[in-house]
């Protein structure tokens, strides 16, 4: 397993994984989306960048993933479009990269004769929770058009293993959250808002509740599974087994950056009505019993760590606290 290729490596996940794979001695490819400003993303902020190849490309080109799986053992494939509210106004973009895109990938891998795909899924599959915890028998509820480009996206990567025998296995991780993420996402909105000095911050529904799980236990349990031949064929939550709202993780960020800020609700936050996931609590039973994976960090120690990177200013100044990040 040292020739690896991590796909969507500038991204917030793809980064930690990049970082935390050349630290187990891989030797990793990491993937790009090509620009011509020759910009890699969080990649740029990487401590092993001079340690890893790193390719600029886009995986929607068949032709371009069959030449970047050459001579590679693994492949983590994690190049995706991920924002939900930008999946309401551009579907099309979410079928053509997460859909086409891991076809392409699948297609390579097998011509290629890589020994394992991991093929990276998202909780948001399961939709609102029909019961809890979720394990991986829930079933699948297409509340947005990104979760149906992921619902679509795993029965394409699945297909590869039952027809054409990819030594496959789909990572389901619930909500990841840690040093690098989009402030599109609720936790990094609140920190860099109250870091900038806001009084109020505007929330969509604060109602739901998440298992969030911190980027290295995410990455750990890429791994994990990665080094696990039982786990072939398979779809694997990563998750913590941890439910708390949107509303009790703002109050704890409050409390430990020791701000007084008003929370708002704005309307133009909240999803459509049916689109809403009110609830996602990540059954990990599967994982712990196939790989002993269990989460490093709690709520507390997470946002802690979150928090200390985000409050830094050389990483605060990335990021625009005054527009909403769609």
């Amino acid at each position: 397993m040292k020739n690896v290729l991590v796909t969507g490596a500038d991204g917030f996940i793809g980064s930690h994984l990049t970082e935390y794979l050349v630290e187990n001695g891989c030797n990793v490819r990491a993937l790009t989306q090509y620009n011509s400003f020759n910009y890699w993303g969080w990649l740029e902020d990487v401590g092993c960048l001079k340690d890893i190849e790193v390719v600029s490309g886009d995986i929607r080109d068949p032709h371009y993933c069959k030449q970047i799986t050459k001579n590679v053992d693994v492949v983590f494939h994690l190049g995706a479009l991920i924002a939900i509210p930008y999946s309401y106004v551009a579907p099309d973009s979410y079928v053509e990269t997460n859909i086409r895109g891991t076809l392409n990938i699948c297609q390579a891998s097998m011509d290629n004769g890589v020994k394992r795909v991991i093929h990276t899924s998202t909780s948001e599959v399961y939709g609102t929770a029909q019961y809890v915890p979720i394990d991986e028998k829930h079933p699948l509820q297409p509340q947005s058009p990104y979760s149906a480009s992921k619902i679509g996206a795993d029965a394409m990567a699945m297909s590869f293993f039952n027809a054409f025998d990819l030594p496959l296995t789909i990572a389901r991780p619930f909500n990841t959250y840690g040093p690098r993420q989009s402030a599109r996402a609720v936790i990094p909105t609140i920190i860099t808002q109250i870091a900038n000095g806001k009084k109020q911050i505007k929330l969509g529904d604060v109602s739901p509740t998440r298992d969030f799980n911190y980027v290295l236990d995410t990455c750990r349990g890429f791994l994990e599974l990665a080094r696990c031949d039982q786990a072939i064929g398979e779809i694997v939550n990563i998750g913590s087994n941890f439910e708390i709202s949107i509303g009790d993780t703002l109050e704890i960020i409050r409390e430990l950056m020791g701000s007084d800020v008003e929370f708002l609700t704005d309307e133009q936050r909240i999803r459509p009505e049916k689109s809403e996931v009110f609830r996602l609590w990540c059954d990990n039973t599967k994982i712990y019993g196939l790989t002993g994976f269990k989460p490093s960090y709690d709520i507390r120690s997470g946002l802690q760590a979150t928090i200390d990177w985000f409050t830094e200013p050389d990483n605060l100044k990335k990021y625009k606290a005054d527009i909403y990040n769609v």
